[in-house]
């Protein structure tokens, strides 16, 4: 099986579990009319349906490159990214309104021994799906997985948050439900803004290794006499790279060829996350530093 297919595997296994917690939180919070625990069940729901999304998006990026997208369609996935950060947006919109509503007209909601049965459940699934997404998007060096995973780890935060909001219940203070669920909505919307930062440095082809790096490699391939105009780009297992190398003016064009073949293959074995480099030979002039400053 394919990369792309071991992702959406956990993807698929990621899903049923979302949904399974989700499922339990939202009918409970709805009995026992908390605010905190049914918005903390809408956010496993949104779980659930970035899973769906990243299955469509991981599907759409594993196409093979084409005449029309020549360099593939890789960036399906930082979009379907960029889609859970939009869904948790929503979800601090509909959480706020909610506290809102609860602070106009206050209610009581119930604390049960129950209650802290499905929190300490789900938590623990919460927790379990986390560190398998965080370790296979690490593994298959899938953005996605490791954004969804972050997406996990605010629903950590968020379910901890209605343990203690829960507790504050049953000794007394039920308005804490409705300051915990707007207090829910900093923690789910950081987690959005973090994603769309990373997904947009990807769209942006902001720089993914550092170049002092990278000239190192090449530095040490035989033949090369200086190297600079070092760009990179793309995402986590899936980087491009093109550079200058200066080589010998009097070198044969199939010596100065297998130069960059050199260099391509040290800058892969290097850096594994490295598809692609492209190689612009060039001559060497030792006095060319010293003659552009004369001319200045």
């Amino acid at each position: 099986m394919d990369s792309s297919g071991k992702i959406r595997r956990v993807l698929w296994y990621t899903l049923i579990l979302n949904l399974a917690v989700a499922g339990a939180k939202i009918a409970y919070g709805y009995l026992s009319d908390s605010i905190s625990m049914t918005a903390d069940g809408f956010h496993s729901m949104l779980d659930g349906s970035s899973n769906v999304i990243g299955l469509i998006g991981i599907w759409m990026a594993s196409q093979p490159p084409d005449e029309s997208h020549p360099y593939g369609h890789r960036k399906f996935e930082t979009f379907a990214s960029l889609a859970i950060a939009g869904f948790l947006f929503i979800t601090c919109f509909e959480i706020l309104k909610k506290s809102l509503y609860r602070f106009i007209t206050p209610n009581h909601p119930e604390s049960t021994i129950t209650s802290f049965v499905i929190m300490g459940i789900t938590l623990s699934v919460n927790i379990a799906v986390m560190l398998y997404e965080k370790k296979k998007g690490r593994e298959l060096k899938s953005s996605f997985l490791i954004a969804d995973s972050m997406h996990t780890m605010s629903d950590i935060f968020v379910s901890i948050s209605v343990i203690i909001t829960l507790i504050a219940i049953k000794i007394g203070y039920p308005m804490l439900d409705a300051v915990a669920a707007a207090g829910i909505t900093i923690i789910i919307g950081r987690t959005g803004y973090r994603i769309v930062i990373e997904s947009s440095d990807v769209l942006m082809d902001a720089s993914v290794i550092d170049g002092d790096r990278i000239k190192d490699v090449i530095m040490a391939v035989k033949g090369v006499k200086e190297c600079h105009k070092i760009r990179t780009r793309g995402m986590q297992g899936h980087i491009y790279v093109d550079l200058h190398v200066k080589v010998d003016p009097e070198m044969s064009i199939n010596d100065a060829h297998d130069i960059s073949y050199f260099v391509e293959q040290e800058l892969k074995k290097r850096f594994a996350e490295i598809t692609d480099v492209v190689v612009h030979i060039e001559p060497y002039r030792q006095n060319s530093k010293a003659a552009t400053l004369s001319n200045k």
